[in-house]
């Protein structure tokens, strides 16, 4: 027997379908919930299939972001086989179907079919360590996201404020401006102190490293942009609220964003792959994790075509009667956050040469591009 559990896992419960081996459905579906209870009762399910089959069955289900954790960590604890498989295999496969049938049981039943149609890969204990990778890697990402936001919000309001102070510091985001500028927000209360004033105070703000001299040249710095400010004190005090607030927040996201990148690095720093892959000019630690995180267990890809089309890089094909499109757009039918990261490690080769390979074919292909027009 080659006994499986077909999984259809959403938001706080899942519908589970057992085969004892192909086309031999066993029992009822089966629904429980994401909680210590349901839980418990699923294990006794698995039990019992795994009593019948002779051996332990493996759970194949479909990512779901979050949305499966609760089942693959309770899955780990008791050491049994799973396969995550990306919705857009089973997506197609449910298209070959000649009926249209959209349930949680229809699903969970096409999943368990599908594992003998396909040959998946359970997911290893390494699978694990990539998996936490991953989740670090995409909450950075969103995290960055809402932190690029805020940034732009904070630009809006210090425009109506204090657009000379743009500049003064360097960094506008640096934990010295943001936090002298919650001080002192306007250019009257700059005009109102003196250089040596301003200078202390910039000192006592800033880092170790940094000498008196340049605490006093930021005043000086700082006193002309004041001077210049078209207006000395904003008409809407509620601009000043939402400066306040808005600083508190990138001081926030800049700490949290900072832990994220140490737990990262930490975690990539443990896998093998981490020190060749990083070897490539403009691949820098956080694209070289997102890459090794997306990827997962790379065995899983038999061959280099089948990572390219997992990454949605490969290109698309457009043939009609005797047309065949010779010109044609990658299929982006795989992962975008692999897929990004490839990008921006493009983006970071060709910049300033450090990829003198890679610049050089990107020239190459610019070049013969214009020739082609």
């Amino acid at each position: 027997m080659n006994p499986v559990i077909g999984l259809d896992v959403s938001k706080g419960e899942s519908h589970a379908q057992a085969f004892l081996d192909r086309g031999e459905a066993h029992g009822k579906i089966f629904r429980f919930n994401h909680d210590l209870e349901g839980l418990s009762a699923f294990l006794n399910y698995v039990r019992a299939v795994e009593s019948v089959a002779g051996i332990s069955p493996c759970i194949v289900m479909e990512a779901t972001g979050h949305y499966h954790s609760p089942v693959v960590q309770f899955l780990d604890e008791h050491q049994y086989l799973y396969i995550v498989i990306n919705p857009l295999i089973s997506y197609e496969a449910k298209k070959t179907n000649l009926r249209r049938v959209k349930t949680d049981a229809a699903d969970a039943y096409q999943l368990g079919a599908l594992f003998y149609k396909e040959e998946f890969e359970p997911i290893k204990k390494r699978g694990q360590h990539l998996m936490n990778l991953r989740y670090l890697t995409r909450q950075h990402e969103s995290l960055t996201g809402m932190y690029v936001q805020v940034k732009l919000q904070f630009q809006a309001i210090l425009d109506q404020v204090f657009p000379e102070y743009h500049g003064v510091f360097g960094d506008l985001y640096s934990k010295v401006s943001l936090r002298f500028l919650a001080l002192h927000p306007t250019s009257k209360e700059i005009l109102e102190m003196s250089e040596q004033e301003i200078s202390t105070e910039i000192h006592h703000l800033i880092a170790r490293g940094k000498s008196t001299s340049w605490s006093l040249e930021r005043a000086q710095i700082l006193m002309a942009a004041a001077k210049r400010n078209p207006f000395k004190e904003t008409a809407f005090p509620s601009h000043l609220i939402s400066m306040q607030l808005l600083i508190k927040l990138l001081l926030q996201y800049q700490d949290h964003l900072a832990d994220l990148d140490k737990s990262i690095e930490i975690l990539v720093e443990e896998l093998p792959e981490y020190d060749l892959i990083q070897s490539i000019p403009g691949i820098g630690t956080k694209i070289a994790a997102t890459i090794l995180a997306e990827i997962g267990e790379i065995d899983r890809f038999d061959h280099a075509k089948k990572l390219v089309a997992f990454a949605g890089v490969d290109p698309s094909v457009f043939a009609s009667g005797k047309f065949v499109a010779t010109q044609n757009r990658i299929t982006k039918h795989g992962s975008r956050r692999l897929r990004t990261a490839l990008y921006q490690a493009v983006q970071c080769g060709i910049r300033s040469n450090r990829n003198k390979k890679l610049r050089t074919y990107y020239d190459k292909s610019v070049l013969k591009e214009s020739f082609s027009k």
